[in-house]
């Protein structure tokens, strides 16, 4: 019976071991086989016609996240350098309380951008469908995706596997708080 209980309890360390190991190889594959579409500044970005703002969370009383408030702030950046002439806010809005791609609208006009130029996708409630619906839905075909190192490389793969000719900027304008430890994990998993 000890013997049964060894074999059973080294299995599952090695395929623990395995898993790991193909979650780990899987992001480091999509890391760098998309690290040439990536950029640090918005002036090396290439132009494109859209920014797709992922959305990243509202705080209780409806105010951006630090981390969507600057997603929204770097696709701003990029409208003002001429990089992209539309801005694609997608997010939940699952429920009347909560409006991610209005708040992501709200902050953008504020920063100078004209209404005319933002368009919402109240379904992006995950990446996949971010992507998916940017293609499927509004009919684009070449984007900028903007989010945080943490997420860029799976939001650009997701996009080019939609068909979109995607490269993205990185909108880390500070230093987050320990909820990025739960967002990079979440990315590992996400991933799969």
């Amino acid at each position: 019976m000890l013997r049964i209980i060894k074999r059973l309890f080294l299995l599952t360390v090695a395929m623990s071991i395995a898993a790991a190991g193909l979650i780990v190889g899987l992001r480091t594959w999509v890391e760098r086989r998309y690290q040439d579409r990536i950029y640090e500044a918005v002036e090396d970005v290439p132009s494109r016609p859209v920014a797709l703002v992922l959305g990243a969370g509202l705080w209780p009383d409806g105010s951006l996240t630090p981390i969507l408030a600057d997603r929204v702030a770097t696709a701003v950046d990029l409208y003002h350098a001429g990089k992209v002439q539309k801005l694609l806010c997608t997010g939940d809005n699952r429920r009347v309380d909560y409006n991610e791609p209005q708040a992501m609208k709200d902050y953008a006009v504020r920063l100078g951008v004209p209404e005319a130029d933002i368009v919402l996708d109240y379904a992006g409630r995950r990446t996949y469908d971010s992507c998916y619906r940017a293609r499927a839905i509004f009919g684009v075909d070449k984007l900028v995706a903007v989010t945080q190192r943490f997420h860029i490389a799976r939001s650009v793969y997701t996009c080019n596997a939609m068909g979109i000719d995607a490269v993205a900027v990185t909108a880390n304008r500070r230093v987050y708080s320990s909820e990025q430890v739960i967002w990079r994990t979440r990315e590992y998993l996400a991933l799969l």
